[in-house]
């Protein structure tokens, strides 16, 4: 999922982990709050196998969350608006948070633990995780009893066919594709042929594809074996939409949600308000809550603004949190510091990987020399330290997280965590050797106050090297819809990366698949190279776990090698705070954030 100072649904590595050694940040960063050890068993412990839950698992009420009460309003502080509310449209961190309050799926991610580091895939609308036979080439799912939308209408195995065959209609262009991908069997974009238009012109999947014998039961069919399935339905953009109330493109801003809380009133830019679903009965949901009455989210709160009104700690924000805010730069040693603070924070070590992509659509940059100058001549420091130093951000060697098996600690193939302010002397001589140098490079870059600052001291390290850099704004709500067209204006801009399920199959195909270059796709660099397609095919068959992480480490290191289309930033960490009437404040490991769904008012 994609991460934009932002934080979307995550995901946990089950492969084989190796040694997690974590270097810290040795230069440029704050020094406060750094804690290598911690930070090392965090990793280490995202890598713990999930299972998948049975019929058991699956049956709801969820557990309920020591000491909750009911009631209450509740204010959200965010710095982003909500582009998409669309499940199929939900692929960044701050609509995956709020889609935990607003749509279920067949399965999810239920925490069995109170602190939110232990998990298990279970049903959610379906009666349990899903049953194979075939080694993952038949899923079967049953649907639960009772399971209603907003409107009264039950949920039934046409919402289910609704809610997959709409996700080849050509305006769906900003969710996951995985699941597309493998019922046309197929690696790249092409997987929209088979029902091109979805189902809005009387057209159909056949039954050979996917299954719907009656109102209870769902059956995928796949040409290939998918043993991941149940993590990839768990994830926000499989979500169900509701067949009657499809509304097409204007689902993005009304959908007819299933989860606890629906939207009663949505300003763009300004504000939303969250209240109760009583359409939602809590016998069938084994992973949500319905604690709070209401919630209050006010948009454009910066990170220093939302921080320092939750420090006060008065009034109205003695009830207020941030799904997705974290602690600011300028405050983050004092929140770290103060014991006194110790109950109203929370942290953790997220999956996600910060990269500058270098745009290889443009003429200009299909010279290596002139990507490995921008490489070698980009600053971290000014990166890392805008989001707080080594509390909140490792300096990023390759392209895998910490959190993620394949990640070795010892690669560094543009010597950032020897060098993070960069070395622009080397990328100089490669841009001399290029002819470039001067070349014009448009900086993308998102307004918002960290936005500005990285931005600014890291295209005064590029001109270092000789380039002329051209800094150029993008709101932040729209960040991602922006740099993921394919005619975007940008020679290089900041996009992050966390893996979607337990498994680096998730991190590099989605990326750097060429046959996936398309408007609203992620693969940002817009890389293209046959030896890369070749190596996601080929890796995407091994079935050894370990042999498979291998593989992508191999990759990863081609890729920042022999192809230089980014340049890895930064590990993320995220550290978050609350009012002090805030109840069931957990870290989650699989949200990479606060778990709205357990929160309550003391």
């Amino acid at each position: 999922m994609s991460r934009g100072g932002r934080h979307a649904y995550a995901a946990i590595s089950v492969l084989a982990a190796g040694a997690l050694v974590l270097t810290g940040c040795s230069k440029g960063g704050s020094d406060s709050g750094g804690n290598n050890k911690k930070d090392d068993t965090n990793a280490k412990r995202q890598q713990a196998s999930i299972k998948f839950g049975g019929a058991a698992d699956s049956t709801g009420p969820a557990a309920p969350v020591p000491g909750a009460k009911s009631g209450g309003t509740m204010e959200v502080l965010q710095r982003d608006s909500y582009a998409h509310l669309d499940p199929a449209q939900i692929y960044v961190s701050d609509e995956g948070s709020l889609a935990q309050l607003l749509h279920r799926g067949l399965t999810g991610y239920k925490a069995i633990s109170d602190d939110g580091s232990q998990h298990e895939v279970v049903g959610d609308l379906a009666t349990d995780s899903g049953t194979t036979t075939d080694g993952g080439k038949t899923w079967k799912y049953t649907l639960k009893d009772g399971i209603k939308f907003q409107d009264g209408s039950p949920i039934t195995s046409k919402d289910i066919r609704q809610t997959f065959e709409r996700l080849f209609a050509p305006f769906i262009n900003q969710g996951p594709t995985y699941i597309q991908q493998w019922l046309a069997d197929t690696a790249g974009a092409d997987y929209r042929k088979l029902l091109k238009d979805g189902p809005y012109k009387g057209k159909h999947l056949p039954d050979s594809v996917l299954e719907t014998p009656d109102a209870k039961t769902v059956v995928f069919h796949f040409k290939k074996p998918h043993p991941d399935l149940p993590y990839a339905l768990a994830m926000a953009g499989y979500a169900v939409v509701e067949a009657k109330g499809d509304t097409k493109e204007k689902y993005d801003r009304a959908p007819v949600v299933s989860g606890p809380y629906k939207v009663q009133s949505f300003k763009s830019g300004k504000s939303m308000v969250l209240v109760k679903n009583d359409q939602w009965d809590p016998k069938t949901d084994p992973i949500r809550h319905q604690y709070v009455d209401q919630f209050n989210i006010t948009f454009n709160q910066q990170f220093e603004a939302s921080t320092k009104a939750l420090l006060a700690d008065s009034g109205a924000d003695q009830t207020g949190i941030s799904f997705n805010n974290q602690v600011d730069a300028g405050n983050l040693s004092k929140v770290l510091s103060d014991p006194k603070l110790k109950a109203r924070i929370v942290q953790g070590f997220q999956p996600y990987v910060g990269q500058m992509n270098i745009n290889m659509s443009k003429p200009e940059l299909k010279d290596i020399k002139v990507r490995e100058a921008i490489a070698y001549a980009l600053p971290i420091t000014p990166f890392v330290r805008a989001f707080g130093g080594s509390a909140a951000m490792e300096v990023a060697g390759g392209l895998l997280s910490p959190t993620v098996s394949g990640y070795d600690p010892t690669f560094d193939p543009f010597g950032k965590k020897k060098k993070p302010a960069g070395d622009p002397e080397k990328a100089k001589k490669l841009l001399q050797e290029a002819g470039k140098v001067g070349m014009k490079l448009t900086f993308g870059y998102t307004n918002t106050p960290e936005g500005q600052q990285y931005s600014t001291a890291m295209a005064a390290g590029l001109k270092k090297a000789g380039f002329d850099v051209q800094r150029q704004e993008i709101p932040a709500e729209t960040y991602y819809d922006q740099v993921s067209k394919l005619d975007n204006t940008y020679d290089i801009f900041h996009t992050a990366w966390g893996a979607d399920w337990p498994s680096a199959s998730t991190v590099l195909p989605p990326l750097y698949d060429g046959r996936l270059i398309a408007d609203g796709a992620q693969n940002y660099s817009q890389v293209n190279d046959p030896h890369v397609n070749s190596e996601i095919d080929r890796i995407n068959t091994i079935t050894d776990p370990v042999k498979a992480a291998a593989a992508w480490e191999s990759l990863d290191k081609y890729l920042l090698t022999k192809v230089v289309n980014v340049v890895p930033t930064g590990y993320y960490k995220q550290i978050q705070i609350a009012g002090s009437k805030v109840g069931g404040m957990v870290y989650d490991d699989v949200i990479g954030g606060v778990d709205p769904r357990r929160l309550y008012i003391k």
